[in-house]
Formats: structure tokens, C-alpha cells, sequence
């Protein structure tokens, strides 16, 4: 007996040096465990990676201000949960005329702002004015990509509103439903906060601002005037926790209902213990570009050899560790235009040797890669580690590769002087249309802007891409795309490398939740008992 009870006495220390250990690690990570103080049904816990920047979504330009923002904002329209495809939010209805350039909204009526004050055109033509010349300021980065098309904005009374265009531009519905610069703010609260504005949001959303504690906690409360379906909780809390295992480590200790941003070791392990786990494969692309102005690679065929050189899947299974998707081509799944059937050069580091043979490129040919050497959303590994893996596989088809790393501001002043013969890159969309990766980078107009990186020009793509933009009608327009997308492939202008994949976790009680960068409202979020 005495020596049973001797046991339990060493056991006791030990749980406690657990316990407190975790809770070290969680209040050095400025979680503070106030999460257990709020547990309860009508709360729900979000812990992510870092904190907001700004809650005014003219100024937002990071991820994290976003995810507040869809919450306590609204735009005229918004994406459906998961996709990128566009649905009524504050404008119930919309006209377009025949030349594509006047763009008519019919708006919701009896809508508040949080402030008590009345949503209406007037606020339209507030919010979107703000942003325009000679009123925008630098700090409004996308109020330029977003409204840069728009000559005027008109409220022709008080639920109609009027845009007029410069020319005509089909993916401007899709830049009306980005959480930044698009979402209608509250002119009263504007024009009496000023640049506290920022710290003090006040939309239409189906969360109020309650709080915000700078690095640990931001807090959210439901609004009870909501137009639409009202949240089933009362308040909303996002935390900082900093590292990946962390959040999960909170997910398990019933801290948190909803992680992201977390690992894919990570995953697998929340996985295993009965967790869900939410994939998303991210709107971007990582590409090993060519210079293609340039020989050897102003040859396709060439372009298309080192395309076959490179083993793709390996890159993302060692490198990534299997946290990315493979890319079939210049446009990420769940785009307007993606074709899964899309198949660019497999890989075949034989064939790749012929070919190469037969364009004359000799055994033991140099090449010049440039990089980044910093980590990026679509190439969590760095660019360094990219680039050597790449050498590697294009050493077996007889490339002799040299590598010139930068850092990230002088790398992109490496790429606009076209240092190199190749360079790796990557594209994060701004408004999930495909307009915004395939003009912006590889139509031959963008040349001049330094868009397109690579040089690229093909006048049948062009034509594509313009026809496109100016096409109102989905199924036109992504008939449009595929045909584009088929000759740039063809051209293998880059290699196609992969698309990144987000991780979430939920608790076992969470139903509803959706990993977006386009739509983060939480609203439809449900939480059993």
C-alpha cells in the first residue's frame, strides 16, 4: 500500500509540470488563456497566426485585417462561401448596358450601419469617392486595382446606384466583392473618427466591433439590427498564437473552435485524433519563368524540354512536404476558365534530353536562375531551396544551372532589369477572376508595366484575354479562357510548379466554416452544444 501511494505522489508533480509547462508556452505566446474564461455556447474562439493591421478596408492590404473585416463589412455583392463565384449582398439586383460601360445596382432597403445610421446610395458614393482621386491617399494600395476603371459613381437616388466605366471591364463585379477597398463604410463614422476610423469600424456586417487588444485578442459582437440571417453567437474572438502548434494545442485544450494557418505535419496529427481538417487550395501560383525575348529560351520547344526536366510532384513531397498542389497550368483550381483535363509536359527527364538535343542544345549548357530568398504563401521552402531542387533535376537532363539569390525588394528590381535567363515567381490573386492572371502577367500589353515578366506575346492570346474582359457572360467568357489557356500552355512561357494549400482545423462541435480568403464571414458558422 505504501509503496502504490509513493507512486501516485511522484505521478501528481509530473501532470502538474505538464500543465504548467503548456501553460507557459500559450502566455509567452500572448494567448493568456482568456479563452476559458469565455467558453461558453454563445462565444466562438478563432486563434490564427497574427494579428489585423487595420479594420478600415480602404487601407487593408494584409490577410489577417481581411478576415475581420468580411465580418464587420459588406460590399454590394460578395463571393459564395468557398468559390469565387459572385451573389447579392448589399445590392439585391444589377444592370449592365449593352456597351459594358454603365453598371447599374438596385440596393436593399431597410439595411443600418452599426451606428444606427441608414445604408443607401449616398453611402455608395461615400465609400467608393474616398478612394478615388483627388480624395485617395497612398495608403489606399488597392483602391486603384479595384476602382482604377471607374469614371464616376452616382447615386441616382436613394437605393440606385450608378457606375460609370472608362472602358469595359467584366471582372468589375469580382473586384466589388473583395473585403478590401470594396466593402460600404459608414460616411457618418468616417467623417467623425477620421483616421481612428481604422481602430473603430463601423459596416453593415453581422458583427459589431466590440474590442481590441493589439497582438492578443480582437473582439466582435453579434448585431442584432443584422438584415440577414442573424449569427447563431453572441461574440466572435480572435487570437494571436503565434505558433502552429500552438493553435492546435489550444484546439485541443478547448481553447479555440477554429485554428488556421497551421502545418501540414500539424494537420495530420489533429487529423488523427478525430479533428477536422479543412483544405483549400489557394488562388496563386509559383512558376519558374523564362525570359523568353531571350535565347536559348525564346524557343517553345526549349521551354517545353525544361518543363519535362523537372519533377514536379517530387518538388511538393519533399520540399513542401506535401502541403501544395500540383499546377496543370496558369490558372488555380476553383478560377473561372480552369480546366482539371488542362496537361502541361509531363514529366520525362529522357525525352527532355532529346529534345534538347534536337534544338541544339548542347550537353553541359549554362543557365542562369534568379530568386527570392525568402519564404512566400506559394513556396513555403524559399525561394533558394526551390531553385536548387530545380537545379537538380534540370542537372539530369544535361543543364548546368547557376543560382543568383536576392533578397525580396532588390529581387524585384533583379526581375524588372531581366537579370538571368530564368527567374522564379508567384502570383497571389486579388479578386479571383481569371482576367487578373492571365492579362495582368501574359498579355503583351502588360510588357511595358513590368507585369509580364517574362516577355511573353502571343496575338491570339491577346485577343483572347481582350474579348474576354469585355464579355459579361460567364459561360462566353470561360469558353474564352480555355481556348487561352490552351496556347499558353503550348507556349510553356513558365513552368507551371504548384498552387499552395491552406490548412484549418475545427472542433468537432463546428459546422459551416468555410477556408476563404474572398468570403471570411463567420456568420454561418454553426456551434453545437
Amino acid at each position: 500500500m505504501l509503496k502504490h501511494s509513493s507512486r501516485k505522489l511522484v505521478l501528481i508533480p509530473i501532470f502538474l509540470i505538464i500543465i504548467i509547462t503548456a501553460l507557459h508556452l500559450c502566455l509567452t505566446d500572448n494567448m493568456l488563456f482568456y479563452g476559458l474564461f469565455f467558453k461558453k455556447t454563445g462565444t466562438l474562439l478563432y486563434a490564427r497566426g497574427g494579428d489585423s493591421v487595420t479594420l478600415d478596408p480602404a487601407v487593408s492590404q494584409d490577410e489577417e485585417s481581411n478576415k475581420v473585416i468580411s465580418n464587420i463589412f459588406e460590399g454590394l455583392v460578395r463571393f459564395k462561401p468557398g468559390t469565387t463565384e459572385i451573389e447579392p449582398c448589399l445590392a439585391e439586383t444589377w444592370q449592365v448596358s449593352a456597351d459594358g460601360r454603365e453598371w447599374f445596382f438596385y440596393l436593399r432597403k431597410n439595411v443600418k450601419f452599426h451606428d444606427g445610421t441608414p445604408f443607401n446610395a449616398e453611402a455608395v458614393q461615400f465609400s467608393v469617392e474616398r478612394q478615388m482621386l483627388p480624395n485617395r491617399t497612398e495608403d489606399m494600395a488597392y483602391a486603384p486595382f479595384v476602382f482604377g476603371m471607374v469614371e464616376s459613381v452616382k447615386a441616382i437616388n436613394s437605393y440606385t446606384v450608378k457606375f460609370s466605366l472608362k472602358y469595359p471591364y467584366a471582372p468589375f463585379l469580382n473586384n466589388l466583392a473583395m473585403p478590401a477597398a470594396a466593402p460600404i463604410v459608414s460616411p457618418a463614422a468616417v467623417s467623425a473618427l477620421g483616421d481612428n476610423f481604422s481602430a473603430n469600424p463601423v459596416g453593415t456586417g453581422p458583427f459589431k466591433f466590440g474590442s481590441w487588444e493589439k497582438g492578443e485578442k480582437l473582439i466582435l459582437n453579434a448585431n442584432l439590427e443584422y438584415w440577414g440571417k442573424q449569427p447563431q453567437y453572441d461574440r466572435l474572438v480572435f487570437t494571436v498564437v503565434k505558433n502552429s502548434r500552438l493553435r492546435s494545442l489550444s484546439l485541443k485544450m478547448r481553447m479555440a473552435d477554429i485554428i488556421d494557418g497551421i502545418t501540414p505535419s500539424d494537420a495530420r496529427l489533429l487529423e488523427q485524433s478525430g479533428y477536422s481538417i479543412i483544405k483549400k487550395t489557394g488562388l496563386d501560383l509559383s512558376y519558374l519563368g523564362f525570359f523568353t525575348d531571350k535565347k536559348p529560351f525564346d524557343n517553345p520547344e526549349i521551354r517545353r524540354a525544361i518543363s519535362m526536366s523537372i519533377d514536379r510532384e517530387q518538388i511538393i513531397t519533399r520540399l513542401f512536404h506535401s502541403g501544395a498542389h500540383v499546377a496543370n497550368g496558369p490558372l488555380p483550381p476553383g478560377v473561372l476558365g480552369y480546366d482539371p483535363g488542362t496537361r502541361p509536359p509531363p514529366y520525362d527527364p529522357d525525352g527532355a534530353r532529346e529534345l534538347l538535343t534536337r534544338n541544339g542544345l548542347a550537353e553541359g549548357t549554362k543557365i542562369t536562375i534568379i530568386t527570392y530568398t525568402n519564404t512566400r504563401v506559394y513556396n513555403p521552402a524559399g525561394g533558394e531551396k526551390l531553385a536548387a531542387a530545380i537545379r537538380s533535376d534540370l542537372a539530369l537532363a544535361g543543364i548546368d544551372v547557376e543560382i543568383k539569390a536576392y533578397p525580396w525588394q532588390q529581387y524585384k528590381e533583379a526581375l524588372f532589369n531581366a537579370e538571368g535567363d530564368a527567374f522564379l515567381y508567384g502570383w497571389i490573386s486579388d479578386n479571383g477572376d481569371p482576367d487578373n492572371f492571365l492579362y495582368t502577367l501574359l498579355s503583351s500589353s502588360q510588357i511595358e508595366s513590368g507585369l509580364n515578366i517574362s516577355h511573353y506575346r502571343n496575338n491570339d492570346v491577346d485577343q483572347l484575354l481582350i474579348k474576354a474582359q469585355q464579355d459579361n457572360d460567364r459561360l462566353s467568357r470561360e469558353e474564352l479562357y480555355r481556348k487561352a489557356v490552351k496556347t499558353i500552355v503550348q507556349d510553356a512561357p513558365w513552368v507551371f510548379l504548384n498552387n499552395s494549400v491552406s490548412l484549418a482545423a475545427t472542433s468537432p462541435s463546428i459546422e459551416g466554416f468555410f477556408l476563404s480568403t474572398e468570403n471570411n464571414s463567420l456568420a454561418t458558422v454553426t456551434k453545437r452544444k
